[in-house]
């Protein structure tokens, strides 16, 4: 038996695309066994299955338009290859369940293309997602479900992660109580989210700002740790925006069981998420293997949700995979059927060459051959 092996998420194989991987046995088998223990636990929590096209009508408002692979085709439509998955989803949830029934459960597993190089759970141009969506609801028990129903899925595969809670609407409220507008706001924005104290400090000489406005922006850099950091949140919170996203913090960690760890100076695409935002990262990875938040489709339809990145999910679960089962060769259909009702994994001989099934044996790995019930060692 072999133990799993953790698959390179850089690509090696000639004559294929950068940013792309050819992906081999047993490594296959492994992510397709972690997609659909994925899958069982999902269902289980009431999440049902769809899918959605690979291909998709290319359009300015898409939240990943600048990196989408796009094409033309033969009508002259502009089409993009599928970059995430939560507006596929989103659109399928307006069109296919206009009335719903809300809450709507939804889960789905397929690839995704990028032209760039990164991407939120990957360093490819091409990669795996699984995941789910909470469409139609809107609340801190919500919330609360999915940060449940993302550990629950990592430790069915045998993952151990840290669950890291954000609110990048807080940060944009800070800053608007600090009268911070326009250019300057948002690039304050993305040093905060850098954890940048240097970016801070220039920006604030740059645009005038009052000492006392410059120690609330480094205090944001700073807002990382446990149930603490939102006692700090608190404090720093003015207006009633800030004020509400601590409140609707404390009320989600109230609902979860297990740990949490909060980045509040979490600032990225804080126009696009609604609310809560979370990532969860695994010892030995120092990039997530789960992210999701929440967001508002098009005509205002709350949602939420997250998905997991199998390719990092595979790495990250590698030492807690079984073994795969020992591979024999049958000599006959009845021996391969014995071998694999004990649980092996049984290969039909194709000939009665005994020398060339001796030597495929050997470059295969394979010790033993099987003929009904009979068993015979592979000679050396």
């Amino acid at each position: 038996m072999s133990a799993p092996a953790r698959p390179s998420l850089r690509p090696s194989s000639p004559g294929i695309p950068e940013g792309t991987r050819d992906v081999l046995p047993p490594e296959w088998g492994h992510r397709e066994a972690l997609r659909a223990r994925l899958a069982a636990t999902f269902s289980a929590w009431g999440y049902r299955g769809v899918e959605v096209p690979a291909l998709e009508f290319a359009s300015s408002a898409h939240p990943q338009d600048a990196l989408a692979f796009k094409l033309i085709d033969s009508g002259g439509q502009v089409l993009a290859l599928r970059s995430e998955f939560t507006t596929a989803v989103g659109r399928l949830a307006r069109t296919r369940f206009p009335a719903g029934p809300f809450p709507l459960r939804l889960q789905y597993a397929g690839r995704l293309w990028l032209r760039a190089l990164t991407s939120e759970l990957g360093r490819l141009r091409e990669f795996n997602q699984s995941g789910v969506e909470l469409i139609g609801v809107e609340s801190a028990r919500a919330d609360a479900e999915l940060l449940h129903l993302a550990d629950a899925a990592l430790r069915d595969v045998g993952v151990d992660a840290q669950l890291e809670v954000g609110y990048p609407g807080f940060v944009d409220a800070v800053l608007e109580d600090a009268g911070l507008h326009g250019r300057a706001r948002e690039e304050l924005h993305l040093a905060i989210d850098r954890k940048s104290g240097a970016d801070v400090d220039v920006l604030s000489r740059r645009d005038g700002l009052t000492a006392d406005v410059t120690r609330t922006l480094h205090a944001l850099t700073d807002l990382y740790g446990g149930p603490e950091v939102l006692d700090t949140a608190g404090r720093m919170a003015q207006g009633m925006r800030a004020r509400a996203a601590v409140a609707h913090l404390r009320d989600v960690a109230a609902q979860v069981r297990q740990p949490l760890l909060f980045d509040l100076g979490v600032s990225r695409r804080y126009d696009y998420y609604t609310g809560v935002t979370f990532r969860a990262y695994s010892p030995g990875l120092n990039q997530p293997v789960l992210g999701g938040g929440r967001y508002a489709l098009d005509g205002g339809l709350p949602g939420a949700g997250f998905a997991i990145g199998l390719e990092r999910l595979a790495r990250a679960a590698a030492p807690t995979l079984p073994a795969e089962p020992e591979v024999v060769l049958a000599l006959d259909l009845e021996g391969a059927r014995t071998a694999r009702d004990q649980g092996l994994s049984a290969e039909l001989a194709w000939t009665d060459d005994l020398a060339a099934l001796r030597a495929y044996s050997r470059e295969r790995g394979i010790d033993r051959w099987i003929t009904g019930t009979t068993w015979q060692e592979v000679e050396a």
